[in-house]
């Protein structure tokens, strides 16, 4: 049996994990997860995600998981929606570009150009 302190701290860990899929009207960060997705790593990438969001304490960030998008060829694929801005969608994304990405683009507000496949100017 663990300890109450180690249970309390499991206990917020989760609860954290619960936040940073579940805010509104705040970033949010989908993660392609078809099968495609999966093969490519989407997993590890959605994972590499939420562990930088959570070291930076980011639990206002909305992480969702979202079926086949159709380029398989750029699997992992992760768009990036922060309020007023163009959506951006990145491809090939594996767990250390996930990790460049919550940096630049969710904590700076500087996307990375280089790895963006599309974009779309309909504000979030």
């Amino acid at each position: 049996m663990k300890s109450r302190e180690e249970l309390e701290r499991i206990k917020e860990e989760t609860l954290a994990e619960i936040r940073l899929r579940s805010s509104q009207g705040c970033p949010r960060i989908v993660v392609g997860m078809g099968t495609c997705g999966i093969a490519a790593g989407a997993r590890e990438t959605m994972l590499a995600i939420i562990d930088e969001l959570r070291k930076r304490r980011r639990l206002d960030v909305t992480i969702s998981e979202t079926g086949c998008i159709g380029l398989c060829a750029k699997e992992p694929i992760v768009e990036v929606n922060i309020p007023g801005q163009p959506k951006i969608v990145y491809g090939n994304v594996d767990p250390s570009r996930a990790r460049q990405i919550v940096l630049s683009h969710i904590i700076n507000h500087k996307p990375i150009q280089g790895w963006v496949i599309n974009v779309d100017e309909k504000k979030s």
